[in-house]
């Protein structure tokens, strides 16, 4: 493929952009890309490792189920949307994992429909489609749980592609769009959404601001994207201010700024990797099986290059209408689409800059991937051969990354027979067969401190607001609360995970030491209840099945 150059002579064959050939074939094929996408996904809707964050939602949704209102009723650091989507699903399908997970295949097959759509107005068909497959391939996959991230995520591609739309055809309607999608990715998190806006409304006011980009915003433009921007955020405020809520709300919704980040700041690209971890793949096997597995983790290393490309492209594409004064609308979607990139970015070195929260990005990364390959419009331009080679590395190493959770949920074979559905894990799971074997389903226990997953798969409930607490990130006045709760509740039982602070140094290695050595509630748990016997999640965490002191074990 060679290079084209934007501003080349009309005789010259021109970019693949803003044709009604190129907008059918879009839509002809992004069909079959979430068809494709969704099949391979949905391999994954019944394995599960029993991660700690997963049942944030999945516990939340089923207290608001039972007529529970956010902040007020329990307490959550995040903005309401998935709580509510997931209920609804539940009150749909009835409330089940399986429900849960394929609802995240649909949107893992919607962010690669996007991704393509998007590619596909920079890049040849056949471009355009390997972005879409590395998108199913390594995005999802690589956590697939039910978290706010992923359709938040989904909210913001549809906001930068209804933006491109915006430029390709200045309507209303696509001003709407960009306001609507936007509210919705602040509603579903707000350090995202925050993000976004800003990304978006620089790289607009820097189109307005370059030569060719008057007359593109009007009046009426603006006035739609502020209309579809208030609607849904005055919905939830106004929901929100009739239950009595509003203040807690906007509490918790800042409450991050002063917690979440002090625990969960890292290096950009931080990998989360324990020594263990390290061990495993630097230091064992032969040179070949090391080289291998060097080559199937190598993604992580270069992917987080690729949000700090879009910035730099952003400077890049301003810079380049500036000196030549030449514009066109390919630039200018290069502007707003790297803009909003560049916003997403910040969100994520606002709040945690690791190598999960960057692959949370995943589907606009294997977008400025895209551009890489194709190589039309990137300043550093390789030779042919060497391109080709860079193109293969690239391309085989994240089909490569991919491979390894696929090969785990396919080869999982022990069975976790969970009262909200029948799970897949790598390991076997003996918490949940003794808990549900001992524990009737709507019984309150505490699980403690963060596994909300186990809440919501044994069909138990917490006895306090908090469906997870973590030593460090919640505060000690949160911990007293919790434990006034508690006691009120007169608690039978407890599953406690005694190796929780182990997961610390690596996990959330800025949190406090101060408050390792003082934890009120472990304390209270030590005193007042006696262990019946050790526990083994799935993947490998030990728990201890307590009961009161003065009861017998079940």
């Amino acid at each position: 493929m060679s290079a084209v150059s934007t501003s080349s002579p009309t005789n010259a064959k021109p970019a693949p952009f803003l044709t009604t050939r190129l907008l059918l074939d879009g839509a002809a094929d992004a069909p079959s890309m979430f068809l494709l996408s969704f099949g391979y996904l949905c391999i994954f809707r019944h394995f599960a490792t029993m991660e700690p964050d997963e049942g944030i939602l999945l516990q939340g949704a089923e207290r608001i189920l039972a007529w529970q209102v956010p902040y007020r009723d329990f307490f959550s650091f995040y903005t309401p949307g998935s709580y509510y989507l997931l209920a609804a699903l539940f009150r749909i399908f009835g409330s089940s994992i399986v429900v849960a997970r394929v609802s995240l295949a649909v949107m893992g097959a919607l962010l690669s429909s996007l991704t393509y759509l998007l590619a596909r107005r920079f890049c040849s068909r056949r471009v355009a489609a390997t972005a879409a497959a590395v998108t199913t391939l390594s995005a999802l996959p690589y956590r697939f749980v039910i978290l706010h991230n992923w359709d938040s995520t989904l909210w913001a591609c549809f906001a930068i592609y209804f933006a491109v739309r915006f430029l390709e055809e200045p309507r209303k309607r696509w001003s709407f769009a960009v306001g609507w999608f936007s509210a919705l990715t602040v509603l579903f998190e707000q350090s995202k959404g925050a993000g976004l806006c800003i990304g978006l409304a620089v790289a607009f006011a820097s189109i307005c601001l370059l030569p060719g980009g008057r007359g593109i915003i009007t009046r009426g433009s603006v006035f739609a994207a502020i209309s579809g921007f208030a609607v849904p955020l005055v919905s939830v405020f106004t929901y929100f201010a009739k239950q009595n809520a509003m203040t807690i709300m906007l509490t918790d919704w800042f409450w991050p700024l002063q917690h979440y980040s002090t625990a969960n700041r890292v290096p950009y690209a931080y990998q989360n990797w324990s020594d263990e971890t390290r061990h495993l793949l630097f230091a064992t096997g032969s040179v070949i099986e090391r080289a291998i597995k060097w080559f199937a983790i190598s993604p992580c290393f270069w992917i987080p290059v690729l949000p700090l490309l879009a910035v730099g492209l952003l400077g890049y594409w301003v810079a380049c209408v500036r000196r030549t004064r030449n514009t066109d609308r390919k630039k200018q979607c290069y502007i707003v689409v790297c803009g909003a990139i560049a916003g997403l970015l910040l969100s994520v070195l606002l709040s945690r800059a690791d190598i999960i929260h960057i692959m949370y990005l995943q589907p606009l990364n294997c977008l400025v991937l895209a551009w890489c390959i194709e190589g039309r419009d990137i300043p550093v331009r390789l030779p042919r051969s060497a391109r080709s080679i860079v193109n293969c590395f690239v391309i085989t190493a994240l089909v490569t990354f991919g491979m390894p959770p696929l090969f785990a949920a396919l080869s999982a074979r022990n069975e976790v027979r969970t009262r909200r559905g029948q799970l897949t894990s790598p390991e076997k799971d003996s918490v949940v067969d003794y808990v549900q074997a001992r524990v009737p389903a709507d019984e309150r226990i505490l699980v403690y401190p963060y596994l909300p997953l186990y809440y919501y798969a044994t069909s138990t409930l917490s006895p306090s607001q908090y469906d997870y607490f973590q030593p460090g990130m919640n505060t000690p006045e949160q911990a007293n609360e919790m434990l006034r709760q508690i006691r009120s509740q007169n608690l039978k039982v407890v599953l406690f995970e005694i190796g929780f602070t182990e997961k610390i140094p690596y996990s959330w290695p800025g949190t406090p030491l101060s408050s390792l050595s003082h934890d009120p509630v472990a304390d209270y748990i030590v005193r007042n209840y006696r262990t019946c016997i050790p526990l083994t999640s799935s993947a490998g965490w030990r728990f201890l099945f307590m009961v009161r002191k003065d009861l017998a074990c079940r």
